[in-house]
């Protein structure tokens, strides 16, 4: 599957008031797009509405022509850490494992070759020799990358990411950010929740610039200008390609 992804006015509240509000936007299939915006801005909230994770009060979401439902097994989605149970009892190969189950079927139980297929991923990701490793005993970075190694399990077409780089080391960000960049050249569609302005022109291909309302969403050279930026975080915020961002 290859298709564009089309966000249709979607809305979402929380208690009566509108957190996520009429947002409309489509990608071309094979693009690593950031989702950027202050706290608070409803770019989480975004991303679970729009997979389906959460309720929206109105939108519809699209993927090749198809309504999101119809293709839960194209897209895989790693949640933020904090909303991860880190202390459940469970090894590495085993979390890694998971992201085989939604193509097994029914009461299938993994094979030889789903075991195989599951170390190539966590190889991919420099975590192979943690396999046996209970998931809670890593470091923030360690963990996810085998998050990052479940989701290139599943063989997903579409991968969604809620902060992916928060809590974690240099080492492992550039290990995630090179495999994100791996995906959007083989064609794969990736959308990122993202804090650091700094590595926004050095990481993404398009952007989604939110604070509830939209902003701006397109390719990173027309969204990431000054007056789109101050506009969403309601502050001065100066950008240099040499010295990064400057509020």
């Amino acid at each position: 599957m290859n298709g564009k992804v089309e966000i249709n006015q979607l809305t979402v509240s929380y208690y009566g008031d509108e957190v996520v509000s009429d947002v409309s936007c489509s990608f071309d299939a094979g693009n690593l797009i950031g989702i950027v915006g202050p706290n608070g801005a409803g770019k989480s909230t975004m991303m679970k509405a729009a997979l389906g994770l959460i309720p929206k009060d109105r939108g519809h979401v699209e993927i090749g022509g198809k309504p999101i439902h119809r293709v839960r097994k194209e897209f895989a989605y790693v949640p933020q850490r904090n909303n991860i149970d880190w202390d459940f009892p469970i090894i590495v190969k085993d979390v890694v494992l998971l992201g085989t189950y939604p193509h097994l079927g029914l009461f299938k139980r993994p094979r030889k070759k789903d075991r195989e297929w599951a170390m190539e991923c966590l190889e991919r990701v420099g975590m192979e020799e943690f396999c046996d490793r209970q998931i809670a005993e890593l470091s923030g970075g360690q963990q996810q990358r085998v998050f990052l190694a479940r989701t290139l399990a599943q063989k997903a077409n579409y991968f969604f990411l809620d902060e992916p780089f928060v809590g974690i080391d240099v080492g492992s960000e550039e290990v995630i950010i090179t495999i994100l960049k791996e995906l959007r050249d083989q064609g794969k569609t990736i959308f990122v929740v993202h804090h650091d302005l700094s590595k926004v022109e050095n990481y993404f291909d398009d952007l989604i610039l939110i604070n509830k309302e939209l902003y701006g969403a397109g390719p990173v050279n027309k969204v990431f200008q000054p007056e789109n930026m101050e506009k969403c975080y309601k502050m001065r915020i100066g950008l240099s390609p040499s010295l990064g961002v400057e509020v």
